[in-house]
């Protein structure tokens, strides 16, 4: 490995997870954009910025981390998205576009995605309750799921009909119109 490859993988720990992760917000249609974040940030090496995600791989210590701020981009109206930016208590309060719902937004990326429960539920992440979160959803509670087909983004078991397209962790929309 040349000293250029080996500065980047161990920059990027996580690379090909990373790697995964954004180009899946790419193709949805979340700005993503690669560049310094300062320390101290809300989340190392993450920050919502003008409706879309900065990232720092540097210094980027959960990708799961990724799908979670995302969720708060994609569940909020789309006229309100481009202002959004790390103080998200500046945002006007929005039905079915909170924390929960975001929450349930990253699982359902996170189970498209084929990745394991522990990269969004990681034990640094969601103060202290990653595990009882990931349990919850391994078995089926999702949490923030009837939210998100209040949005109109997903169907809930009771929603679906036979030949239809399928209920939740399944989205019909990955972005809140």
């Amino acid at each position: 490995m040349d000293r250029d490859n080996a500065s980047v993988a161990a920059a990027a720990p996580h690379g090909a997870v990373t790697d995964h992760i954004i180009c899946f917000l790419r193709d949805i249609g979340i700005a993503v954009c690669e560049a310094e974040v300062p320390e101290g940030s809300f989340l190392p090496g993450i920050r919502i910025e003008r409706g879309g995600l900065r990232v720092d791989r540097a210094r980027l210590r959960w990708p799961g981390d990724l799908l979670h701020e995302a969720g708060h981009l994609a569940v909020v109206p789309a006229a309100l998205r481009s202002d959004m930016d790390d103080d998200l208590a500046e945002l006007p309060p929005v039905p079915h576009g909170g924390e929960i719902e975001a929450t349930a937004w990253a699982w359902a990326a996170l189970q498209h995605l084929g990745l394991e429960s522990a990269v969004l539920f990681h034990d640094g992440g969601y103060h202290g309750r990653s595990a009882g979160l990931r349990t919850t959803f391994e078995l089926g509670v999702y949490l923030g799921a009837s939210g998100l087909a209040a949005a109109g983004l997903t169907l809930l078991p009771a929603q679906g009909v036979a030949g239809g397209p399928p209920a939740y962790p399944h989205m019909l929309a990955w972005l809140r119109g």
